[in-house]
């Protein structure tokens, strides 16, 4: 029977016959069926995966199957309810970025050309009354911009300025550095789509996207390489995944690549995939283990990625707007009086025209918001980068602990702590260290003679010792598929 097939037929028979969250023994699954040991085995297996069941082994070398919601789901509401909330916030998003670069872009091909044209306009429409001092309104604003706009442009782009990047001469030349006749050094060519810049600037970088079958490809490749026999430990050691996590995946891995369940005399769970050794190299050689999760810590992105320069050109773009969007305002600058701008009529003796809203209180409004964008991400820092110390640390205490138990060492509160320091960068709150300790399955003991406190791990342990006796023993004749005795290419 397919164990599909048969979890659904144990669901219907352990709901009505079996008591909530009582272990249950292959046997009494079987009882409470009808179906075969083997189908209950199958059955119970799948449930396991399905329902994040929990094993558990006696004294005996029995294993006890635990269901400790039932056969229910209650993390489902929560994990679509945080489904439906990141699906809204991709959304809005997306919606965000396109109006960001359609707003860039506006800016770039419209609203620039349009309040340049109105400088001119301002400008042409002030020399009629030249007698006056004041000037126009916000014109030596203005022309304070576009001289550092123009400053600022050519110190980044002039081939010879000593802070020019990506355009020199020769196909990329750089010139940053370059100083006193010193060797001129190659700069690397920044290829990005300067909407991609802007898009970081405000939204951040884009987070790499991670392969969905490579946790499933590293655990593979640790099985292959510790001779078909693994434990949860080497599960957590490769995927860097809670305990609660990597015991019902375990399940899951069981049904699809062939693999049983075995106890050892002493009582530790490992799993046995014979059938994932095969191979077809003539010498099989030993594989090698996949890098440990450990060395794979998190790092929080940069807050746009972006150069010096890029960010700044996008600030000069963003004020420009922002100041003409106020010089608009204040001059009521409405639409309508766009064409009297190149007209010998001072632009203060026009007539009040309302509120100018295209040219005024729209790039206003969204000058401000694309310059607190970043600003909120900034203030928002501080927190991402306390969750990504907390899992670094978790994952610098899952070290220690699986090579203390791996070199049988012992672990003490002290030892614990460092490995945390060590890879958070800042100790540990003595609730969060008990927590993940306890996660893991830790119990405290207390030295009779010295009085100190040791970390005892004692399913982890057995799993160790039933691994290193089962991978002693194992034989390499499981990797041999037997010499081809029919081959259609020949």
């Amino acid at each position: 029977m397919e164990p599909r097939a048969a979890g659904h037929a144990l669901e219907v028979a352990l709901k009505r016959d079996a008591k909530p969250g009582s272990p249950l023994t292959i046997a009494d699954a079987s009882a409470a069926s009808g179906l075969a040991l083997r189908d209950a085995d199958r059955g119970l297996h799948w449930l396991v995966s399905e329902y994040r069941g929990h094993l558990r082994v006696t004294d005996s070398g029995e294993l006890l199957f635990l269901f400790p919601h039932g056969f229910a789901k209650p993390w489902e509401r929560r994990d679509a309810f945080e489904k439906a909330v990141g699906a809204v916030g991709r959304a809005a998003l997306g919606i965000g970025r396109f109006i960001v670069r359609a707003w860039v872009m506006v800016v770039l091909l419209a609203y620039v050309a349009i309040f340049l044209a109105v400088v001119i306009g301002l400008t042409f429409a002030n020399q009629n009354d030249r007698r006056r001092s004041s000037g126009f309104p916000g014109g030596a604003l203005i022309y304070g911009l576009l001289r550092v706009l123009a400053d600022a442009a050519f110190w980044m782009f002039h081939p010879f300025s000593p802070f020019a990047y990506g355009y020199g001469y020769g196909g990329g030349y750089g010139y940053a550095g370059a100083r006193m006749g010193g060797p001129r050094s190659r700069a690397p060519k920044d290829e990005t789509p300067f909407y991609e810049k802007v898009n970081r600037f405000f939204f951040g970088p884009t987070p790499p996207k991670e392969d969905p079958r490579a946790m499933e490809q590293a655990i593979l490749a640790e099985l292959r390489a510790e001779k078909g026999r693994i434990g949860l430990a080497d599960v957590m050691r490769v995927t860097g995944m809670p305990r609660e996590q990597a015991d019902p995946l375990m399940a899951r891995l069981m049904l699809d690549y062939d693999g049983d369940v075995e106890v050892s005399n002493d009582g530790g769970i490992y799993y046995h995939f014979e059938a994932m050794r095969k191979t077809a190299e003539v010498t099989p050689s030993s594989t090698s283990r996949p890098r440990p999760a450990w060395e794979r810590l998190k790092s929080l992105l940069p807050l746009t990625g972006n150069t010096a320069g890029s960010n700044a050109l996008i600030v000069a773009l963003n004020s420009f707007n922002l100041v003409m969007s106020l010089v608009a305002i204040d001059q009521n600058l409405t639409l309508a009086k766009l064409p009297w701008l190149f007209s010998r009529i001072p632009l203060e003796n026009l007539p009040y025209m309302g509120t100018p809203i295209v040219l005024g209180v729209v790039p206003l409004v969204f000058s401000i918001a694309l310059f607190m964008l970043p600003v909120a991400r900034a203030i928002a820092r501080p927190f991402k980068a306390k969750a990504v110390a907390k899992e670094n640390g978790r994952l610098g205490l899952l070290r220690e602990i699986l090579t203390r138990i791996e070199s049988k060492a012992p672990l003490t509160e002290k030892g614990l702590v460092d490995a945390w320091t060590r890879a958070a960068g800042s100790p540990p709150e003595p609730k969060e260290l008990t927590k993940r300790v306890v996660e893991l399955g830790g119990d405290v003991e207390i030295q009779e003679d010295t009085g100190d406190i040791r970390y005892r791990f004692v399913d982890l342990e057995t799993e160790a010792a039933a691994l290193e006796a089962e991978r002693e023993a194992a034989s390499d004749e499981e990797k041999k598929v037997g010499k081809v005795v029919f081959a259609s290419d020949r």
